[in-house]
């Protein structure tokens, strides 16, 4: 690793797409599948590009489709890595989608995405830990541990009572 440490802005990655006849369902939204599609590749990028390394997906939050997106409307999704672990980096999603014809711009969706970056041999690999500089920015990384702790509970990879930061959600 060159440097200590990198900022958010410097991986940060927007994607832009079209919904197309053939990204929809029967109603004529955006697929579910096809949106976290998407949501896989921007969200890869800005880790690959946090690391420099090849990164494979750990984990998937829950995405809430909170509005549906149409035929015709441009999808935008941003994707900022907001906290490193050791080889691992929680990257945040925003989805907007935007109706070109009135304007129209509604947030559709958010998600938080897991990536191990590895090796030449698929192994882990430690990664340069990042800095927040905004306020936004330090509130993700502040949160970030409690989310890591809760998908490993989920997951069964950690212990709740080893969960330090859900203590005091859980009463543990």
């Amino acid at each position: 690793m060159s440097k200590k440490f990198k900022y958010p802005r410097e991986s940060q990655v927007t994607m832009t797409e079209l919904v197309l006849p053939n990204d929809t369902n029967t109603l004529n939204n955006l697929m579910g599948g096809r949106l976290m599609h998407w949501m896989d590749i921007v969200s890869a990028i800005a880790a690959q590009k946090h690391s420099n390394r090849t990164v494979v997906t750990a984990s998937v939050d829950n995405v809430s489709f909170s509005h549906s997106i149409q035929l015709g409307n441009v999808v935008s999704l941003t994707a900022t890595v907001t906290r490193v672990f050791n080889s691992s980096m929680e990257v945040f999603i925003e989805v907007w989608s935007e109706d070109i014809l009135t304007g129209t711009k509604i947030m559709s969706n958010t998600a938080f995405f897991t990536f191990v970056a590895v090796d030449q041999s698929g192994q882990p690999i430690e990664v340069t830990k990042l800095e927040p500089e905004t306020t936004d920015e330090q509130e993700l990384f502040d949160g970030a541990l409690r989310r890591r702790q809760l998908r490993l509970v989920l997951a069964k990879r950690m212990d709740p009572q080893e969960a330090t930061e859900l203590k005091s959600l859980f009463k543990l």
